[in-house]
């Protein structure tokens, strides 16, 4: 059994909607086995979904391609989700990384939480790059 892209991402949940589905088809952000997919590209088990959502790229394994929407109990039946652990780093250090929200009108950080800032980074980036080479 086949089914279209864009009907399988909206039956799995992957998206809310399927135009919403159909669009990143089009943006170019599914790609299905390594080849970026129109929303009318037809899937089949065993094929690997990759959806790129800045800054990560999820990747998940098509174990039944379905067209009606299901239960969020049933989709583990169905999808299998093979996102490596590197990718979920990636959306770890996007989120607490660089950038600290400050407060408006706090003016510059001080020289105690610049510190606190670099050594915070520091300790992030060296567990995420292998720096010791």
């Amino acid at each position: 059994m086949e089914t279209r892209i864009d009907q399988w991402l909206w039956a799995v949940r992957l998206f809310k909607t399927r135009s919403i589905a159909s669009e990143a088809c089009k943006k170019g952000k599914i790609m299905i086995n390594g080849v970026i997919a129109k929303p009318s590209k037809s899937i089949k088990s065993g094929d690997i979904i990759q959806i790129k959502k800045t800054p990560v790229t999820y990747s998940f394994k098509v174990l039944q391609p379905i067209r009606k929407r299901i239960g969020p109990k049933i989709v583990p039946q169905m999808v299998e989700n093979i996102t490596p652990q590197e990718e979920y780093d990636k959306l770890y250090i996007s989120k607490y990384g660089a950038f600290m929200i400050r407060d408006s009108g706090l003016g510059r950080p001080t020289k105690k939480e610049r510190r606190d800032i670099i050594n915070f980074i520091d300790e992030n980036i060296t567990d995420y790059f292998d720096l010791d080479e």
